[in-house]
This record gives C-alpha cells, structure tokens and sequence, in this order.
C-alpha cells in the first residue's frame, strides 16, 4: 500500500519566507491539476463558500491574486492530459503530479517556460538522488520530456505548459508528471521508466519541494516574470538548458500538424526557445507549439 503525500509537510516547505509560493491545493484524486488551476485563475472554479481553495486538504487564503503562485496537487491523476491531448495515467500514489502559475511579462518567456521546468527537474532529481547514494542523470529531450540514462533514456517525465490570460497579463500554468515508483508492468509503454526502476528510492516529498525550489532558483535566473529579459543570469540558464539538452547533436525527425516530417541533424535551441535543425534544405526552426515529437531518426528510447 502506498502512502497518501504528506501535505503538511509538503506545505510547510513551500508557503514560507524566502519562496514565491503562495498557495497549496491538495487532492487524493483529480481528474487534472493544470484544469484545476485554470480554473481558479479564470475565476471558474467550484466554488463552497467563496474562491479560495477547496480541496480537502488546503493551505492558504483568498485575494485578488487567486491563483498566481498556486501550487495545485493531487495523489491521483485521473485526466491528465500531455501535449497534443495525450492521455496521461498514473497508479494512484505512484508519481507527483503538480501545476504551479507562473507570470510571464513576454511571450518569449512563455516559449522557454517548459525547456526551464525541464531543466529545474533534471536538477532535482540528480540532488534528491544524489543525497540517497544513488544519483541519477536526467537528460532533457525538446521541449518537455525529462530522460533517465541510467534506464535507457526512457522517460521519467513529462511537462504540459498552458498560457493563460488573467486581466491585463499572462500567466503560464506548468503541469509536470513525474514517476517515483512505478514497476515495469504498471507503466502503459516501454519507453518510460521512474526513478525507482533506475535504482533510486526517494519519497514523493523529497523530490516535490527539490523541483520547486530548482525551478524557483532557474526562473529568477532568467529573469522569468519581469520585464528584465536581459537580466543577468538568462543566458547562463539558457547555456545550461542547452549542455543538459540531449536532443541536441542528434539526428531527428520532427513531425509537424500537417502530417508530414522533417529529418535533419538538430543543431542547437535559439534564445526563443525554439529548436534549430540542419536539413537537407537548409537549417529551420521550430517552435514548441509547431512540433508534434521529435525522436531520434535511426531509432531508440527517446
């Protein structure tokens, strides 16, 4: 029997001095954290007695603000989507699933929202690992998948970003899926894996309040949220997307809304987030939202 997440805990390490977090939402099940979370930046969510949170396990208050900063929870996905509308379905207890909003002063920074979260993950797992003896190398795959190496570049997790317009402004909602402690047989294919089928056990716990304090740290470094799009540390944290990327170098085909696929060598990522691959045509960009997958042409994993 798998344990229920520790939301006390969990709540007590987010919403305190020094973090952004504001507000914590917990469900035993949900049918999806980033349709919740919308819901309460639109204003359109069920409500019992005003619009604060409503899950039976919640810590926070109600202001004009509802929402942003929001970190919403749930032990069981029951409707998770990824990109493009996939299903999304995990054991119950067997993984995190979590939608954070996000400001964003530009849309350039909306673009780099998913390769940012991508990059705190792979932080937190190597650190939550690593503090168990059995570190782990997460490895980013463009624009939002998280690998494991130690299991064959299968992937561990997958993050769906969804902008949002509130009032005057824009907010990113970021939803990330992360398996713990599936077994092979409880994953739905091959190429997936969890952390503890690459030897590492770790509580859910550990692992939430690591990835939120990485992607905190990622996000002031880049400036994410103000209008200081040349602040200081971006193109550092842009350097480091790119060395943790390993789509990049590699041979890809990348399959577009029409139906029809490009294959060419993929070269690097811009400063808008999009992916640049050598063709035979010549070098083409392609932005998350015009890109269906991107593997490895000759095959594998990823």
């Amino acid at each position: 029997m798998r344990d229920l997440l520790d939301i006390e805990t969990v709540s007590a390490a987010l919403v305190t001095s020094g973090r952004p977090w504001r507000e914590v939402e917990f469900h035993p099940a949900l049918g999806s954290t980033n349709t919740r979370l919308r819901e309460l930046l639109t204003g359109t969510a069920e409500q019992t007695g005003g619009a604060g949170p409503t899950g039976p396990c919640a810590a926070g208050r109600l202001d004009d603000d509802a929402g942003l900063w929001w970190v919403v929870l749930t032990d069981h996905q029951t409707g998770g989507r990824g990109r493009l509308g996939r299903a999304w379905t995990v054991p119950d207890r067997a993984s995190i699933a979590v939608s954070v909003a996000l400001p964003v002063a530009a849309p350039a920074q909306a673009g780099w929202m998913p390769l940012l979260a991508g990059l705190a993950l792979s932080r937190a797992v190597r650190r939550v690992t690593e503090a168990t003896g059995a570190a782990l190398t997460a490895r980013l795959k463009w624009p939002n998948d998280v690998l494991l190496a130690e299991d064959g570049d299968r992937k561990l997790s997958g993050i769906l970003c969804e902008l949002v317009t509130v009032g005057s402004g824009q907010v990113v909602v970021v939803g990330t899926g992360v398996n713990i402690d599936q077994s092979r047989e409880e994953l739905p294919v091959d190429t997936a894996t969890s952390l503890a089928l690459a030897g590492a056990r770790v509580s859910r716990e550990d692992v939430l309040v690591a990835y939120l304090d990485e992607l905190t740290s990622v996000l002031a470094g880049a400036g994410v949220g103000t209008d200081a799009s040349g602040a200081p540390g971006a193109a550092q944290v842009r350097t480091a997307y790119r060395e943790a990327c390993s789509t990049i170098g590699l041979t890809v085909r990348v399959h577009l809304p029409t139906g029809d696929a490009v294959e060419g060598t993929a070269v690097g990522v811009d400063d808008d987030g999009a992916l640049v691959v050598r063709t035979d045509h010549g070098v083409r960009t392609f932005a998350a939202g015009d890109v269906v997958h991107v593997r490895p042409a000759a095959g594998g994993l990823a």
